[in-house]
């Protein structure tokens, strides 16, 4: 094992090796790993094509991408609180949840912008880090960031200096949009790994550079919609997940660093598929129940709707065109009434919980 002697975790890392790596990361492991971690993907890909309607659980998605994500960083919110204030239309008052939803905005608006400009750019990174921070953040201009462990020890300093931030997020930029013939998933492991060392920002850059992995995904055309909770499985390996990428950083230990990537995303892709299975079944279910007990208001629009999030309300219903508000009303009382939501009342609002929904995705 090479180990790199120029690195002194209290100095700034401004001598951080521009991408691609010299090492040797298309080793047998890496690519007999990058196999199953592919097939995994596209069997998640495959099944979210095949939905009647593939949009109709981006939003859940999202959100506990984003609320996963944000555990990383220990910013906790509940499922409960996330899809009560997703819903409702008081403002959001806990600072967690807040800054869970600026994530998802983040995402979404990311998203959005690859639609029209395909690229991953320095700028893009800059607009995502606003969006979840809600200020006007940009590149590190003021000197002494470090990061330190739970004791308090310096376990990295990193670069320092805007221009030298900006030329390795210029470096960055060429090497994810260019093609350098190296298999996706293996370059997304390195942009990853990159993006974290660069740290060009005072805060936000884990979520960030979560966000840029779903992202790439979408750019890489391996996932049609990133609907993917990578940061829950970085949660259950949150200390492996940082000493893989210390162990690049002091060791070159490219890799152990991307097989850890590759299992994240073997994993992550058989999670979410299992979740997708039981989500569909349940639909079904629920949809063959309304229709024999409450056959006059069910509709396969109004079964979706209940699915789309966990909660639910009046105006949902209306936008999708089921009823008038008076019609809507009635049909979300029998609802309750036979047990398929169960209403909270939020400020003055009344909002209509899924719980078999819920149940799901509170699942570990």
């Amino acid at each position: 094992m090479k180990v790199m002697s120029k690195f002194d975790r209290k100095q700034p890392y401004n001598n951080l090796p521009l991408l691609p790596p010299k090492a040797d990361i298309e080793t047998k492991e890496i690519l007999r790993k990058t196999i199953s971690a592919c097939r995994a993907l596209a069997q998640l890909n495959g099944t979210l094509l095949n939905l009647p309607n593939p949009t109709l659980f981006l939003d859940t998605i999202y959100l506990q991408e984003a609320k996963a994500s944000s555990e990383v960083e220990n910013i906790i919110t509940t499922n409960d609180e996330l899809y009560k204030s997703f819903v409702a239309d008081k403002k959001v008052e806990n600072s967690a949840t807040k800054e869970v939803l600026g994530y998802k905005e983040a995402l979404w608006s990311g998203l959005e912008q690859l639609k029209t400009k395909p690229f991953i750019t320095t700028n893009l990174c800059i607009r995502i880090v606003q969006c979840i921070k809600q200020n006007n953040a940009s590149i590190r201009v003021t000197p002494g960031t470090t990061l330190s462990n739970t004791q308090g020890e310096v376990i990295y300093t990193p670069p320092s200096g805007e221009t030298v931030i900006r030329e390795k997020l210029a470096n960055l930029e060429k090497f994810i949009n260019g093609d350098e013939g190296i298999d996706p998933l293996i370059k997304m492991a390195l942009m990853h790994y990159q993006f974290e060392a660069i740290h060009p920002f005072a805060d936000g850059n884990g979520r960030t550079g979560r966000i840029l992995l779903l992202l790439y995904l979408k750019l890489s055309e391996l996932l049609d919609t990133p609907a993917i909770y990578l940061s829950e499985y970085i949660i259950k390996n949150k200390t492996e997940y940082y000493q893989r990428l210390r162990g690049v950083t002091e060791n070159n230990e490219w890799e152990e660093y991307i097989l850890f990537m590759l299992d994240m995303i073997e994993q992550t892709s058989a999670k979410g598929l299992e979740r997708l299975n039981k989500i569909t079944k349940s639909i079904d279910i629920t949809a063959e129940e309304i229709k024999t007990r409450l056959p006059k208001i069910y509709s396969k629009d109004l079964v979706e709707i209940l699915f789309r999030l966990p909660y639910t309300k009046r105006q949902h219903l209306i936008d999708e065109n089921i009823g008038n508000a008076k019609t809507v009303g009635n049909y979300l009382a029998s609802l309750e009434e036979n047990g398929f939501l169960k209403s909270v009342r939020v400020g003055k609002e009344k909002l209509y919980l899924n719980e078999r929904l819920l149940k799901i995705l509170e699942e570990k």
